[in-house]
């Protein structure tokens, strides 16, 4: 399975497929936020949240002007650091999950309408055994839309 990369090059398969994500992450519809994971290295994670129009926050925020929440940009980046978090410290069927603990430094830059590609990268500040902080970075395309620093909890389910 290859695929097109925002930039609109040639990519290779996806590190993770859906399936993969679903083995990953206890979430799912519709909190689930992460479609696609491009690629996955022991530092960073390139995720990708197709946003729809069929998505459910849109018939409320807004009519008429529907926009992603900010917030909800900040989980799919949450969910993203869930997956870099699993793959990278070996946490792959322990059953342990990973829980927001701050949110610090969060900015929203540009709105984020249906039917983009939101460019979901994430990476690890700190790695300690049960708290991992990470920064993230929403964007479409060059612009960013959302960045921030988060710290995440590793614990049983």
């Amino acid at each position: 399975m290859s695929g097109t990369d925002t930039t609109g090059a040639a990519s290779a398969a996806p590190a993770y497929d859906f399936p993969k994500i679903l083995e990953a992450l206890p979430h799912r519809y519709p909190m689930l936020l992460v479609d696609r994971v491009v690629s996955v290295s022991a530092e960073e994670i390139h995720a990708v949240k197709a946003v729809s129009f069929n998505e459910g926050f849109f018939q409320g925020h807004f009519p008429g002007r529907p926009i992603m929440p900010g917030v909800l940009q900040i989980e799919a980046l949450a969910q993203a650091a869930g997956i870099l978090a699993i793959e990278t410290l070996g946490l792959a069927g322990t059953g342990k999950l990973v829980y927001f603990m701050a949110i610090e430094e969060a900015k929203f830059r540009n709105p984020v309408e249906p039917g983009v590609l939101l460019d979901l990268r994430v990476g690890f500040v700190q790695k300690r055994a049960r708290v991992c902080k990470f920064w993230g970075k929403a964007s479409i395309g060059d612009k960013v839309t959302c960045d921030v620093n988060f710290t995440a909890m590793i614990a049983d389910s």
